[in-house]
């Protein structure tokens, strides 16, 4: 069913269909963690705080003013909200899991068959096929005019953004020849593919969204200036994020190459113990 334009108060939401997930998966989460804990395999406080934050920020994105006004006003707020489900949640969720902690989810054969989805070749043209397509105007407008078309449209979102995080970080085991070197790499064509869609929202002389064409207007941003905002908004946290983790990634493959040449130039051979030399 349609809904009626403009009709949700501008203030915060608590949605149970929004929130109930939410809580079940940090329950979840405590509770493995927990029993990682009773074995004597604590996990580092440091995910514990990553997870925790990416849980966060996917309250701030549904629950807060975020989610109503960018619904109902501007674009560039709810590109706010979509970075939020798109990328810095999933980045802090994937940072704050480990093997251990999936080791469970990851048994039955049905997920052994969807790893697939985190090879480097499918999860980042996935990726940015989910990112391009949903900001495509006949699919960004059917987001914003049906309630299940918006909720498929921000769990696309996050899902892309778990497996985009999975794979460049490794969080499980990929290819053999996708090392360090390969992820840059791929972190540069995700700065590409997001850049080119922040720029054409930065330089377009036309807003592109019926909703946000005809709504009452805030802040005193025509349609066309919400709209570059929201782009400058998508480029701005892509390069933040993207050079945050280009440079963790930069020193770890220096770190292993050194470590490599260091095992180059170790002796190959050790004198054998226990063979008495001769004596001169």
């Amino acid at each position: 069913m349609k809904r009626e334009r403009y009709s949700r108060p501008m203030g915060w939401t608590f949605e149970p269909a929004q929130l109930v997930p939410i809580a079940l998966v940090g329950a979840l989460y405590a509770r493995r963690a927990w029993t990682l804990r009773g074995r004597g395999q604590a996990v580092p406080a440091w995910k514990l705080v990553s997870f925790g934050g990416g849980l966060l920020m996917l309250l701030a994105a549904v629950v807060t003013p975020i989610d109503s006004i960018g619904e109902e006003r501007l674009f560039s707020v709810h590109m706010v909200q979509h970075v939020l489900l798109g990328d810095l949640a999933p980045l802090l969720l994937v940072l704050g899991l480990s093997r251990p902690l999936l080791r469970p989810l990851l048994v039955p054969r049905t997920v052994q068959r969807l790893r697939i989805l985190t090879h480097p070749l499918v999860a980042l043209p996935v990726w940015a096929a989910n990112l391009w397509a949903w900001h495509l105007p006949r699919l960004y407008d059917a987001a914003l005019d049906h309630a299940p078309v918006h909720a498929l449209q921000h769990a696309c979102f996050l899902a892309a953004g778990m497996l985009l995080w999975t794979t460049l970080l490794g969080l499980l085991p990929g290819p053999r020849w996708y090392g360090r070197g390969a992820r840059l790499a791929s972190l540069g064509f995700v700065w590409v593919a997001g850049a080119a869609l922040a720029n054409i929202f930065l330089w377009s002389d036309r807003a592109f969204y019926t909703r946000y064409v005809s709504a009452p207007r805030m802040w005193g941003l025509s349609g066309v200036a919400d709209q570059r905002a929201g782009g400058g908004v998508m480029l701005v946290e892509m390069m933040i994020v993207g050079t945050i983790v280009f440079v963790v990634l930069g020193l770890r493959w220096l770190e292993e190459a050194e470590q490599r040449q260091r095992r180059l130039e170790a002796p190959r051979y050790s004198e054998p113990t226990g063979v008495p030399r001769p004596r001169g």
